[in-house]
């Protein structure tokens, strides 16, 4: 799959990645809040991340979803499935810009990308790599019913890695 289907939550669309969409991605790489996402970087580093997205899909058939408000059509950050290169398993990510944080938005984004990962594109497991000290993404695991499994090493140092439910429990079903 090299084009990422549209997918709706209840205030979000998921999708794909438009070039208007980096001018917002790369005042979020250039600000410090980017620290939990491979920032802060200059422009340049933040295009060659921007385009990584859209790259992921074309080469593993998911990827992370650019993610637009409802009510606004506001480009307001990204979620979805991730598994680069060295990193322990395939993940649920998410990254808003600043001005989106504490409203929810997150979490819907992360949920609905966990149904899309079971029910569109046959993942059994999700995780959620979250460094240490991003309190913020590890209340959104938890409030998504994910489980800390402890630390690990990951290409930036430290993470805790917090695993999704899964399809069955979602579904209030025991695994077969």
């Amino acid at each position: 799959m090299t084009t990422p289907p549209t997918i709706e939550s209840e205030r979000l669309i998921l999708r794909p990645f438009e070039p208007s969409d980096f001018e917002p991605m790369a005042a979020f790489y250039a600000d410090e809040v980017s620290s939990f996402y491979g920032g802060p970087c200059n422009r340049e580093e933040a295009w060659r991340k921007f385009v990584m997205y859209p790259g992921h899909w074309t080469l593993r058939g998911y990827g992370p979803w650019a993610l637009e408000t409802k009510d606004t059509s506001q480009y307001i950050g990204l979620a979805g499935l991730w598994y680069p290169e060295s990193w322990p398993e395939p993940e649920l990510t998410w990254a808003l810009l600043p001005d989106f944080h504490g409203l929810g938005y997150a979490t819907e984004a992360g949920n609905r990308s966990l149904q899309a990962a079971y029910d569109d594109f046959g993942w059994k497991t999700a995780v959620s790599v979250i460094a240490l000290d991003n309190t913020p993404s590890a209340r959104v695991a938890e409030r998504m019913g994910a489980t800390n499994e402890g630390v690990i090493d990951y290409r930036y140092g430290q993470a805790h890695l917090w695993r999704h439910q899964t399809l069955e429990s979602l579904r209030g079903q025991t695994p077969t």
